[in-house]
């Protein structure tokens, strides 16, 4: 891969988790109870942490002195390549943990190939990033359990919200020239691969969980392109005010 397409993969890598994460800042003080408020929390720290190593990385290709905030708020709403998934609105705690759910067992099946990548960065941000990954996975997995095996009510919303964000989830394996070109250089991971492993864990947790899933859902793709729901323009427009209001301004 050459610089520019190491740069767009490092893009794609972090900007699912610098939105999800954002999302879940959202929640903070907001959470149904003290103990969830705080990994939420932690979650979103954690995704921003992952964030910065991928940015500082992406900001030493570009030069110009450029810096991780300058990748991060610097950029206009369709230069972005996160998926749909994760720009979702947290409309209840169902919707989080679905939303969560999802993203989560993508993203544990992605780190454990980039754990193998030709890229010492990369490689090494992957086996950095695991361990806390894997909680996510754990927290995500119980709570859709808990609602989607718990009461009548619960068992309802949980199902209602997995239906309206599983329409989003199939774009994460939507692969991009950029990521066919990382495949195939050994840097980046092979999507069709995960798709499998996805399938299985996704379906092997709804069934323990008593909900249902249909595969033959229609999916909604566009983010990877820069094709963004209209919640996009909300997140940026509080995420990138403080950079856009005093430029080049330093903590």
């Amino acid at each position: 891969m050459n610089k520019e397409q190491l740069y767009q993969y490092l893009l794609l890598l972090g900007d699912n988790s610098m939105i999800l994460g954002q999302r879940l800042g959202e929640l903070c003080g907001h959470g149904p109870e003290l103990e969830t408020d705080i990994a939420l929390t932690n979650i979103s720290l954690d995704l921003f942490g992952q964030v910065r190593n991928y940015f500082q990385y992406a900001a030493e290709l570009q030069g110009e002195e450029k810096t991780e905030d300058d990748v991060a708020m610097l950029r206009y709403e369709h230069q972005y390549r996160n998926t749909l998934l994760v720009e979702q609105p947290n409309t209840d705690f169902a919707y989080v943990v679905a939303r969560q759910f999802l993203f989560d067992v993508y993203h544990q099946l992605l780190l454990n190939e980039l754990a193998n990548s030709t890229d010492e960065r990369i490689n090494a941000i992957a086996k950095k990033s695991i361990k806390e990954v894997d909680y996510h996975v754990d927290f995500s997995s119980a709570w859709l359990t808990r609602l989607g095996d718990g009461t009548e009510v619960s068992h309802e919303k949980m199902q209602l919200a997995f239906n309206n964000t599983w329409r989003f989830a199939m774009e994460l394996f939507q692969e991009t020239d950029i990521e066919r070109i990382a495949k195939e250089s050994g840097v980046g991971a092979d999507l069709n691969k995960m798709k499998t492993a996805y399938l299985s864990k996704v379906k092997a947790t709804l069934a323990e969980a008593n909900l249902s899933i249909n595969l033959d859902e229609v999916q909604q793709f566009g983010g990877k392109q820069g094709r963004h729901t209209e919640y996009m323009g909300f997140i940026l427009a509080e995420f990138q005010y403080m950079q856009r209001a005093y430029p080049q301004m330093k903590w």
